[in-house]
């Protein structure tokens, strides 16, 4: 079931430019003339809530302005609360993916081609990272530790 939004809600820009946009086609239709659209929206630039608008279009057939639906506040996430990986830009996510695999190829470039420096690699790919995406990336890592061996003491 859906609600309707109370006529005294205050408008948007968007909300008063689907009114103008009304206006005009009203303009070109020929219900209104120049100094009535010209007072008109000048009512519109004025008006506050959708009480406002609609006693603009009283008198005129469709179209009408239409409405932004409100949106429904958001809730901010506590602090230190993790940040889900779905609402972490694209490179993170694929820079957090690629540290196994460095890890991977660290271990097979020191098999076959020496050199012990190979797993410096995944180390200082992380230090980039986290000094490119700051200290959330590393509370987030540590974040996701602890959880997981709350979890594991909360089986035993």
């Amino acid at each position: 079931m859906t609600e309707v939004p109370s006529p005294d809600l205050r408008i948007g820009d968007n909300d008063r430019e689907s009114a103008l946009k009304a206006l005009g086609e009203h303009l070109s239709a020929g219900r209104l003339d120049l100094d009535e659209y010209g007072e008109r929206s000048a009512k519109v630039t004025a008006a506050r809530t959708r009480r406002d608008l609609a006693e603009l279009f009283a008198d005129l057939p469709e179209p009408h302005p239409v409405f932004e639906q409100p949106k429904a506040a958001v809730a901010k996430k506590p602090d230190g609360a993790p940040q889900q990986w779905s609402d972490r830009p694209l490179p993170q996510r694929v820079a957090a993916a690629a540290v196994p695999f460095l890890w991977v190829a660290a271990v097979a470039l020191f098999i076959t081609v020496g050199g012990w420096w190979w797993f410096a690699l995944p180390f200082v790919f992380t230090a980039a990272g986290s000094a490119f995406w700051g200290k959330d990336w590393e509370r987030d890592r540590h974040g996701a530790y602890e959880r997981r061996h709350d979890r594991r003491d909360r089986r035993r």
